[in-house]
């Protein structure tokens, strides 16, 4: 369904609503979210701010507005249609209408594209030929167009039409801290870096035998979980006891539990469940009133401590929500290697469009890290996506893992003039590798002795420590899958991105929704030795669908660099500068001192 920013803006100028850019495609996001057209999302707008009295327009009106008026049409017609269609995964429509989003978001820069004329100035590659055969020793000089040969494991690999011509290349679309008249260069292999992969308690480096867990198994981590986290809330905030959820009282207690889904698989406001501890509490239930919480962000899974009044043991009205608490930070010590500033890079696949698997788009990235030199390259899969096109109708003419071994050569052979370090992460939709969450590293056997020095291949996810500042990597695209199951109510202007991401930091795991997406399969065995965060992050990157983004939750630098394409056009990649704080510095400060999200 496609909304006209436009149109929209015209319908609320009827009647004489002038409107901020930020509430367009606040209202255009809702359009899209709740199915109205221009037109009738304009008059039940215009009928609400009426009868609120409500005589300006403003991100927390429209916070007011989905949450008072749409979201509660929105469950009276799930509701109606449920019987007809029958059980369907937690937040299906949600997911639906976000993937809608998207779709609008590539039409438009499409749209913008074709109507633009490349620039005189625009990044030509040039192919260069070697006058003698290339030896393993000077193999660094062939070009990455030479590496990689589409033909060879393709019929039809032509070259992407509407990416070749983007006219908005290395155009920047989103900066942090002093990102103003920075010379993004880094040194490449002429620094000395400290990298080490971090793990709770040791991280996961090779395969394991998967699909052999039972249900108790899976309900003795989560029983887990409630404990741990709830003994770190119960300290925090002096708590005496928790009660037992099922034990009527007449004075106000504290609960301890984890949010759960009704009987249909949904969460909504009037909805949510709240679980006791699974051992002790032999996975006791009971509904939660939420109407006295002026503001709450919940979604299934969420470990939480409540207080409220719980009378009669059937149903529990909650008046306190405990905020979750953050791991402490690292501490930086001598072992860290120095204190220079470096530069990290950050992209994340697909790396071809979906109308070519020419995986030009990566070639032009290849051109950038040897222009730039940046110290780290951290390069999220997928790197050949399960939902291309020509994957999924198998029209490749080579196996799955000879495309993504020829594409990995090409990255570190093209690379390797530029001496920057490379991370390689997997993810659940390279169609070669084990489609199992946690997910081990990629197997590469054949590195020269000169590569393994300066690439690494770690687990999906992961923790990375760089001379002393902690990364925490993940490309399972958490925002998409938690904004689709999340509800709130929110007198602030805090949005939605940002308290997925205070519940991914407060929750300390990289996958705290339960039940998980669809897509994704979780051994959870394996998921509580090697999914749960050690410590705080300094940076958290988190590529997403959805739209670009660096922001500081917590003290925790987030950053979604967004994917290297969207559909048939070029997307973006993300570079930021870091310099570790000094051991025993007084105070903690943040060590990302600019970041920027730049269009390929």
């Amino acid at each position: 369904m496609a909304v006209s920013a436009q149109l929209l803006m015209e319908e609320l100028q009827i009647f004489g609503l002038e409107c901020e850019e930020a509430v367009i495609e606040k209202l255009v996001e809702l359009c899209i979210l709740y199915g109205q057209n221009e037109e009738g999302m304009a008059s039940e707008l215009i009928a609400f701010c009426t009868s609120t009295h409500k005589d300006c327009l403003t991100l927390e009106t429209l916070n007011s507005f989905e949450h008072e008026f749409l979201s509660k049409r929105l469950s009276k017609s799930r509701h109606d249609t449920s019987k007809d269609k029958g059980h369907r995964h937690a937040g299906a429509r949600d997911i639906v209408s976000i993937q809608e989003l998207i779709e609008v978001e590539e039409e438009e820069e499409t749209l913008l594209n074709s109507y633009t004329t490349p620039s005189k100035g625009s990044q030509k590659r040039t192919v260069t030929t070697p006058k003698t055969p290339l030896t393993k020793r000077n193999a660094s000089a062939r070009s990455p167009h030479q590496l990689l040969s589409p033909s060879s494991f393709s019929p039809s690999a032509t070259p992407p039409q509407k990416y070749s011509l983007r006219s908005n290349r290395g155009e920047v679309v989103t900066s942090f801290g002093s990102a103003q008249g920075v010379s993004w260069s880094g040194r490449g292999g002429t620094s000395h870096l400290s990298l080490k992969v971090l793990g709770h308690p040791e991280p996961l480096t090779g395969s394991y035998k998967s699909m052999f867990q039972k249900l108790p198994d899976v309900r003795e981590v989560l029983t887990c979980k409630i404990e741990e986290l709830g003994n770190e809330l119960k300290e925090h905030y002096k708590i005496e006891a928790f009660a037992p959820i099922l034990v009527p009282a007449q004075e106000p207690v504290t609960l301890l539990g984890q949010i759960g889904c009704d009987s249909n698989g949904k969460l909504n406001h009037k909805s949510v469940i709240l679980e006791g501890d699974l051992e002790h509490s032999s996975g006791a239930q009971i509904p939660v009133d939420l109407s006295e919480l002026k503001e709450y962000s919940l979604f299934p899974g969420q470990v939480v401590v409540m207080e409220g009044i719980n009378t009669t043991g059937r149903k529990f009205v909650a008046t306190r929500l405990y905020e979750g608490v953050l791991l402490p930070f690292h501490q930086p010590d001598e072992e860290d290697g120095d204190s220079e500033q470096f530069m990290v890079l950050v992209a994340c696949g697909p790396y071809t469009t979906s109308d070519s698997i020419t995986f030009d788009p990566l070639l032009d990235l290849i051109t950038i890290i040897n222009h730039d030199r940046p110290d780290v390259c951290i390069l999220f899969g997928p790197f050949l996506d399960a939902k291309h096109e020509q994957v999924e109708n198998c029209l490749l003419t080579s196996s799955f893992e000879d495309v993504f071994k020829q594409c990995l050569r090409t990255i570190i052979e093209g690379t390797r003039s530029s001496g920057s370090h490379l991370i390689f992460v997997p993810s659940l939709r390279d169609v070669h590798h084990e489609p199992v969450y946690p997910q081990p590293p990629f197997s590469c056997s054949d590195l020269l002795r000169e590569d393994k020095k300066r690439v690494q291949l770690v687990s999906e996810p992961c923790t990375l420590s760089i001379n002393g500042v902690i990364f925490g990597l993940t490309s399972t695209d958490l925002l998409f899958h938690m904004g689709a199951e999340e509800i709130s109510s929110s007198s602030g202007t805090s949005d939605r991105f940002s308290r997925i991401l205070k519940h991914i930091l407060t929750q300390r795991s990289y996958y705290p929704l339960y039940p998980p997406q669809e897509d994704v399969s979780i051994d959870y065995e394996n998921f509580y030795l090697y999914a749960q965060l050690p410590v705080t992050p300094d940076v958290f990157i988190a590529p997403s669908e959805l739209r670009y983004f660096v922001k500081d939750i917590l003290g925790c630098v987030c950053v979604n660099p967004g994917r290297l394409t969207k559909g048939q056009v070029g997307g973006t990649f993300g570079r930021l500068y870091l310099r570790r704080q000094t051991a025993g510095g007084e105070g903690r400060r943040s060590p990302c001192a600019s970041a920027q999200v730049v269009r390929i």
